[in-house]
């Protein structure tokens, strides 16, 4: 097992990850002074029927605990979820001395941080992650919903008491889960380090070697790269921007598709190959694309636009993303790896790219 302590301006927790960790999260609750008078566990349908009995076998008896189970994926971060979500709580009779436990992917961590966050005016939190791609989520301390205008507008940054990370949860994932969590770390090499990046490419080849006994040492990594950003900036009122790379466009196909048509990972990669053009293009970044696109393709990435999609449809989306200044869509791009930064991308250049991007060419 390994320890990551994350240190924001507002709080200070671990991160355990490792297999077979479950057990940590009962040491905790029985520890803790005073004791949870309740616990709520938050869940999506699929985690429920695969996982939920685990969970449950390494919580304390004598502490009373609930069950809500949401749908599943981004259907969960819903305002109707929500309203659902705080009326179980109170239906319940849960406390300001109770505890959520966010027991799934980023969707499910996404609404229960905020659950938490906002019931009575905020409550502890526990993230217990299931997938790859929560190795992102789950850290730092993000919570939203999503609004039919655009993801994550509706939220907060609330951190939970810790993270425990069992990676034997990740064996039930299926292919397309599995690159929609590994798109992340893909993300945070990027942004973070070319060794860090070429290391990823070597170690993992193809689909088949995304599920392996390295990748728990590369998403400890990953979770080291988003620690550090956040440690810095805890309220994205800076750096913490560029863990956006990929997800100005990402965001926006994701709502374009009413959040369903593509997972999240699915759309940041598309969304960074986009950046990654831009950046050759605005800022002269030297990268060998052309390798790029024929690894995560081997990966099992699917990186053009659909052809259905229009630049006329997706531009206004992208105007209301979080990084947006008087409507003109902020980008991450990258100067070299490891080095990015905010930049203003014109619509022309946008338009163009996205054209590009539509019609499969690179450069």
């Amino acid at each position: 097992m390994e320890k990551i302590i994350i240190k924001t301006e507002s709080k200070t927790y671990p991160v355990y990850i490792g297999d077979a960790i479950l057990p940590e999260l009962r040491t905790f609750l029985v520890n803790k002074k005073p004791l949870y008078t309740k616990l709520m566990v938050v869940t999506d349908q699929h985690v429920h029927d695969l996982h939920l009995k685990t969970l449950l076998s390494h919580l304390p008896n004598e502490m009373d605990t609930v069950v809500y189970t949401t749908p599943n994926g981004e259907e969960a971060k819903s305002f109707k979820v929500f309203e659902d979500c705080i009326s179980f709580a109170l239906e319940h009779h849960l406390d300001r001395r109770s505890c959520i436990l966010a027991f799934g992917g980023g969707a499910v961590g996404d609404l229960a941080g905020f659950v938490a966050a906002t019931f009575m005016r905020g409550i502890d939190f526990i993230q217990i992650p299931t997938t790859i791609l929560a190795h992102d989520s789950a850290v730092g301390g993000k919570v939203a919903i999503n609004h039919p205008l655009g993801k994550n507008l509706v939220g907060n940054f609330y951190q939970p008491e810790l993270v425990i990370y069992d990676t034997n949860l990740l064996t039930s994932l299926s292919p397309l889960q599995l690159r929609s969590g590994f798109a992340e770390l893909i993300k945070h090499a990027l942004i973070s380090d070319e060794n860090f990046l070429k290391e990823i490419m070597r170690e993992v080849p193809d689909e088949k070697s995304i599920l392996s006994d390295k990748l728990p040492n590369m998403l400890m990594r990953g979770i080291e790269v988003k620690a550090s950003v956040v440690r810095q900036d805890e309220k994205e009122s800076g750096i913490r921007a560029y863990l956006n790379f990929g997800h100005t466009l990402g965001h926006a196909l994701e709502a374009n598709g009413g959040f369903h048509k593509l997972t999240h990972g699915e759309a940041v990669m598309i969304g960074m190959v986009y950046a990654l053009i831009l950046s050759k293009k605005k800022l002269d970044l030297r990268f060998d694309l052309n390798s790029f696109i024929a690894w995560i393709e081997a990966l099992g990435y699917q990186w053009n636009i659909p052809s259905t999609l229009s630049f006329d449809e997706i531009y206004p989306i992208m105007q209301h993303d979080k990084k947006s200044v008087a409507q003109h869509p902020q980008f991450v791009l990258l100067e070299e790896v490891g080095k990015p930064l905010l930049s203003e991308v014109d619509e022309r250049l946008l338009r163009e790219t996205f054209q590009q991007l539509k019609s499969g060419g690179i450069i």
